[in-house]
């Protein structure tokens, strides 16, 4: 049962009070605020986000355990979603932190576009959150002479969500619809086109932002800068290990936690035997998952009253057409974790397909792969909008996919100056991608 379907059941509507969500928001709000703080407040934040983190999901996991009928169901369904999120981005980081690429030379403008091309081509095949973990750390070593917040937002952009968008492997939620029966290549046949011009704007786009960064280099840099790139990579029981991780996401979930103690083995046959050295070339530590976790547990279980809110009035929206469930399930994904969104408006698209042809849909009892293909062949644009926009726009913010957090800290450990929350969103995502999803939603959809 999906997790939209199980919050729904939880008591009928009006179960869950809208007052619920303000936990949520208080934590979003902390997020974004406190890194900005005076230093004695930001201070605290660092010292205790993880208490009050917990606190504020703890509190919201009490409410549906004790007030919420069917609450208790829910809970342990978004823990489940939350153990399997954590050893899958865990895994990887601890995997990926294995593999040293050496890069020879300071990146050019056309070299970082080639390799953001080919982050966004390998997403597909390793998923965002392992393209995310292998090459952003190769990524900051080749820009370390003029990296920029600019090139970690761009690689938020690019590697960590907008390329994952043509497989199930890609990203989580399109995951999600591969289990419900959408067919493996099904979304690249229909996508193609519109991830291709997605990805090649927001390419030449950060080619201006490059050339501009380029040209102010000493003329000497330059030069070491455009020497033949030579590549070595160290860690070689690592290449073997993340496949077995991408592997293990298919594995059935008819045993409980089997696909994540596999996860979780692998990443601790990985941290015992790679060499001291690689670990130390790549600044390895275990801060940035510590603080990704520590958060992310806090969101998965405030969010499950916003989550609860769109499946009791979703059919209040007013939500039609195409480009209408493009922007509104991209506007959650912005702000809550994408795979539950698209669980969510798949729900809704379902629903409401199933209401304007009901004729075109198999008779209750039917299998979810028989729903689904109806649904598929009823409205296939409406799964597409679902898909695309809970993929693109979970690079609106820090918290709209796993990674994005992911990268800003590895960024901010290695000592690259990123953006804050709201810097982000007010000095790219609004003015530059925004407007690029926008437009290829209007041109496509």
């Amino acid at each position: 049962m999906s997790f939209s379907l199980i919050i729904a059941n939880a008591g009928g509507a009006g179960a869950i009070p809208a007052a619920l969500i303000l936990p949520f928001g208080l934590l979003l709000l902390l997020i974004a605020v406190m890194p900005l703080s005076p230093h004695a407040i930001k201070h605290l934040w660092e010292k205790y986000y993880a208490h009050i983190s917990v606190a504020l999901g703890v509190f919201v996991a009490a409410w549906f355990f004790l007030k919420i009928p069917g609450g208790t169901t829910t809970v342990h369904h978004t823990v489940l979603e939350y153990v399997s999120f954590i050893s899958l981005i865990g895994s990887l980081f601890v995997v990926s932190g294995g593999i040293h690429l050496r890069v020879r030379g300071e990146a050019t403008p056309w070299e970082n576009a080639r390799f953001l091309l080919l982050g966004a081509v390998v997403a597909n095949f390793i998923g965002t959150t392992g393209a995310s973990m292998v090459l952003i750390r190769p990524w900051i070593r080749m820009n370390k002479i003029r990296i920029s917040s600019f090139h970690v937002v761009f690689f938020i952009f690019v590697v960590s969500n907008c390329g994952g968008a043509l497989t199930p492997i890609g990203d989580p939620p399109l995951f999600m619809g591969y289990l419900r029966g959408v067919p493996f290549f099904w979304l690249f046949e229909h996508v193609w086109l519109q991830w291709t011009v997605v990805i090649l704007a927001l390419v030449a786009v950060f080619l201006a932002f490059d050339f501009n960064s380029y040209r102010k280099l000493p003329a000497r840099i330059k030069a070491d800068s455009e020497a033949p790139d030579t590549f070595r990579i160290e860690g070689g029981l690592n290449l073997v290990l993340l496949p077995v991780l991408i592997g293990a996401v298919f594995i059935p979930g008819t045993i409980p936690l089997l696909r994540e103690a596999v996860m979780l083995a692998a990443a601790a046959i990985s941290y015992k035997f790679t060499a001291k050295p690689v670990h130390e070339a790549n600044a390895f530590s275990f801060g940035p998952i510590k603080e990704v976790a520590f958060l992310f547990v806090g969101i998965f279980l405030t969010m499950m009253p916003a989550l609860g809110y769109i499946a009791e009035h979703g059919r209040e929206f007013g939500v039609e057409s195409p480009l209408q469930y493009y922007a509104a399930a991209g506007s959650l994904s912005a702000v809550l974790d994408n795979a539950p969104t698209y669980a969510t408006f798949f729900e809704l698209a379902l629903v409401s397909a199933r209401d304007a042809a009901p004729e075109s849909f198999p008779a209750e009892g039917a299998t979810l792969f028989e729903t689904t293909a109806a649904l598929l062949k009823v409205a296939p644009q409406l799964i597409v909008a679902v898909s695309l926009g809970a993929v693109f726009f979970g690079a609106m913010t820090y918290i709209g996919n796993g990674p994005n957090f992911m990268v800003k800290s590895i960024a901010d450990s290695a000592g690259v100056k990123t953006p804050s929350f709201f810097g982000y969103i007010l000095k790219f995502s609004l003015p530059v991608l925004l407007p690029i999803l926008l437009i290829s939603g209007w041109l496509f959809l």
